[in-house]
């Protein structure tokens, strides 16, 4: 199917980014020459996504002057100033904007280097809206730059996922990147929630998928994930 339209997780404080986002927002921090958000939105661009949804809170002036310059993918504002919602809040207040049909969720810190082909192509042509509720890109977990701790699911032969057992490790990582039903998120209590809150319940009902990407992701949530990250980029 044609998956026209993405939102960008691009609001949060940046927590653990700190100091670089004392004063900036995250998506503004610069990785390998350009910021974050520039990376997820040269993604989509390429991908054939038209529109992205970029919802804004910490820095939000500065962050929304930046993105609205450009032309592809066209750049639509939720404002999330007033009140963080985090990840599934702000896209259940988004979903005027999101649409009836699928669309990609992406994380403004995730970042990779390509394997054979696109990941973001691959990953649409990999959706099924017949069985699948979302489907998440998936990195292996000894093939990640930056934190992955204990690893976030186990996959099935046929592609379902599921939640690591406590005390237990889990090869594969979330990589920042879903495909999802956008009305799942009105499901969602009001206020702020996190998707996690859907998945668990799509696991439930056997709907949640994963596809492994090929390269190597790299999530820079950190100052130290960040080095790490360039560091590798530049011995490549």
């Amino acid at each position: 199917m044609k998956i026209t339209k993405a939102m960008v997780m691009a609001a949060g404080k940046g927590t653990r980014m700190r100091p670089l986002t004392d004063t900036m927002p995250k998506p503004m921090v610069p990785f390998a020459g350009k910021p974050l958000i520039d990376h997820v939105l040269d993604r989509l661009e390429e991908a054939g996504i038209e529109e992205a949804i970029v919802n804004v809170h910490h820095f939000a002036d500065m962050l929304e002057a930046h993105v609205t310059r450009r032309k592809s993918p066209r750049i639509v504002i939720s404002d999330e100033r007033a009140r963080l919602l985090d990840t599934g809040g702000g896209a259940k207040k988004a979903l005027s904007l999101l649409g009836d049909e699928p669309v990609i969720t992406f994380n403004s810190d995730s970042v990779w280097t390509e394997g054979f082909g696109s990941n973001l192509r691959e990953l649409i042509a990999a959706f099924d809206p017949g069985r699948m509720d979302a489907l998440l890109m998936i990195a292996d977990a000894a093939r990640t730059i930056g934190y992955v701790g204990r690893g976030d699911f186990t996959m099935d032969p046929f592609g379902a996922l599921a939640r690591r057992e406590p005390s237990t490790t889990a090869p594969f990582m979330f990589a920042g990147v879903q495909i999802i039903k956008p009305a799942l998120f009105a499901e969602g209590p009001d206020g702020p929630f996190s998707t996690n809150l859907i998945w668990d319940r799509l696991i439930e009902k056997g709907t949640l998928f994963g596809h492994r990407m090929g390269g190597v992701w790299m999530h820079v949530g950190a100052p130290d994930d960040l080095a790490e990250a360039e560091a590798f980029l530049r011995d490549l």
